[in-house]
């Protein structure tokens, strides 16, 4: 039997060098992947849909396999959770979470009363919508949204951080004035004053 003589190929030399921009749009989506892929969420519990992070967190839906985990402070934290309603009082202390945040950052509001106050619509201390003050990537809907909802919600903001959708903090950036101001009318100045901002 008569050997094979083997043939080798080469590669193609037509390599055409990219530009600067096209470069960096590469890069951009190469950090959206990975960022897409391990995002620490900073959970601002505030109301009732809080009870359904336990779930979500442990073995039966185990939200770690997104690679979704919980962070204790907001400069390391890339998802802000607002679980419910918002008092004034808090609004201001969650503004000011959410600017110590580093960029890109998303925000992920649970329930109703994100949207129109919930089944606190009515009272002088709960604020109607939270998009009017910081910009909401994605929402969840439910009172209180299952465990189900949520995973399906992180689903989502992963599939838009990939997308380049989730652009939140852009428009936080580009509509600055407009957000200070609204944030200006419900709470007057921001900056929280006791002994740990002094």
């Amino acid at each position: 039997m008569a050997k094979k003589k083997h043939v080798m190929k080469t590669m193609d030399t037509n390599f055409v060098p990219m530009t600067k921009e096209q470069l960096d749009a590469k890069w951009v989506g190469v950090g959206n992947y990975f960022r897409a892929n391990s995002l620490w969420m900073l959970m601002y519990c505030t109301g009732c849909c809080a009870i359904e992070l336990p779930q979500a967190m442990t073995s039966r839906f185990d939200m770690e396999r997104l690679g979704m985990g919980p962070m204790a402070t907001p400069r390391q934290a890339d998802v802000l959770l607002v679980t419910g309603y918002l008092s004034l009082k808090t609004l201001r202390r969650l503004i000011y979470t959410y600017e110590q945040m580093s960029d890109p950052k998303y925000v992920v509001a649970f329930g109703p009363c994100t949207i129109n106050g919930g089944i606190y619509h009515d009272s002088h201390a709960v604020i109607n919508q939270l998009a009017l003050y910081v910009p909401i990537d994605l929402y969840i809907a439910g009172c209180m949204p299952k465990p189900e909802a949520v995973i399906n919600g992180f689903q989502d903001l992963i599939n838009m951080i990939e997308n380049k959708e989730a652009t939140g903090w852009k428009e936080y950036h580009e509509n600055f004035e407009w957000y200070k101001s609204n944030q200006a009318d419900a709470v007057g100045e921001v900056f929280v004053h006791d002994e740990f901002h002094e």
